[in-house]
């Protein structure tokens, strides 16, 4: 068995511990974050079955993905990382979902390619949950203003995503998405990484983003 499929079995097993402890009946889908990593560590995975991958680069995700796209039709591809305006047309074609959302501008561009490329795509709301200067994401308080936005597009808005601070504790972060993405009635939850993803699974994330525990450390 080849390891990337260990390791994913071994995350499976530690979720699923965590499922029955506390009664979770939704099972939370993994995004295995493929950024940087070719082929010949992710195709082990395809082959495996599994379904959910995650990059951070356009330009990458269109050169190692459009041909395996084309022969796997059910795997669905994550964009995980900041989206600028000049690149959404080609993350409209490649990406299923966009966990990056932040702005008015950035909704409207989506929705505009959309409707000439005839292709929804599923959007998270990105948060900037500790209010961090240098991250991106949108305030707490203007997420309800750009959702009501998002809607008047018609843009296939189904959660929240967000990466906390990294020096403090994660729970506390997750607790207060998970308020808000509750408060808007939504069913998806993007929040949890290789260092914090059991945590953000009690706190009823429903995607989490797995890189290095799966592929192993990047050069």
């Amino acid at each position: 068995m080849h390891k990337t499929i260990q390791n994913l079995l071994d995350i499976q097993k530690k979720i699923n511990l965590i499922l029955d402890t506390l009664k979770i009946s939704k099972v939370p889908k993994i995004i295995a974050v493929s950024k940087t990593f070719g082929m010949d560590k992710i195709s082990p995975l395809i082959e495996y079955g599994h379904l959910d991958f995650g990059e951070n680069k356009v330009q990458e995700a269109l050169e190692k993905w459009s041909d395996v796209k084309i022969n796997n039709k059910n795997l669905k591809l994550h964009l995980i990382g900041k989206l600028q305006t000049n690149k959404v047309k080609y993350a409209v074609k490649i990406f299923d979902f966009i966990h990056s959302v932040d702005s008015e501008k950035l909704a409207k561009k989506i929705s505009e390619e959309q409707q000439k490329q005839k292709k929804k795509v599923k959007i998270f709301i990105q948060v900037n949950i500790g209010d961090e200067q240098q991250k991106t994401g949108v305030s707490k308080s203007s997420v309800t203003h750009l959702y009501s936005y998002c809607k008047t597009l018609d843009l296939d808005v189904v959660g929240l995503m967000c990466i906390p601070p990294l020096e403090k504790s994660s729970d506390i972060f997750f607790k207060e998405m998970n308020i808000l993405n509750t408060n808007l009635n939504f069913n998806e939850l993007s929040m949890g990484m290789s260092s914090d993803y059991l945590d953000a699974i009690k706190n009823s994330a429903t995607y989490v983003r797995i890189g290095s525990n799966i592929f192993g450390p990047r050069s």
